[in-house]
């Protein structure tokens, strides 16, 4: 079986836009960490995986990433890069939570690493 996807993150031009366009168009169930201009979306049912929706960072353009689980962040960064990708954030922590990475496909899109801690 290959790696779950198991997160996306929808980046916007104004987040709370678009927080509002997708609770009203899929019921969603959006909670903000207080300070945080991210709102996380709840997963909910067994075939759903939770994601996230935050603001652009300074002039980029809005985007969608998704997030693989893999068990080591390294390995998978520079397989992707032995298959013409390019790593974009090395792995980092996200505290009490797991470490993240991110690499460009061939075509340059952004698709993320994911490993939890254990």
């Amino acid at each position: 079986m290959g790696h779950p996807v198991v997160h996306f993150e929808i980046a916007s031009k104004d987040y709370k836009k678009s927080q509002q366009f997708y609770k009203s168009l899929f019921d969603w169930k959006i909670e903000e960490p207080p300070g945080m201009p991210y709102g996380m979306i709840s997963a909910e049912g067994d075939k759903s995986i939770g994601g996230g929706i935050g603001q652009v960072d300074g002039g980029k353009a809005p985007s969608l990433t998704f997030y693989v689980m893999v068990d080591d962040l390294q390995a998978y960064l520079k397989k992707a890069e032995s298959l013409g990708g390019k790593t974009l954030v090395p792995p980092s922590p996200i505290p009490g939570i797991g470490h993240f990475a991110m690499f460009a496909d061939p075509d340059g899109l952004a698709i993320g690493l994911f490993k939890p801690s254990m």
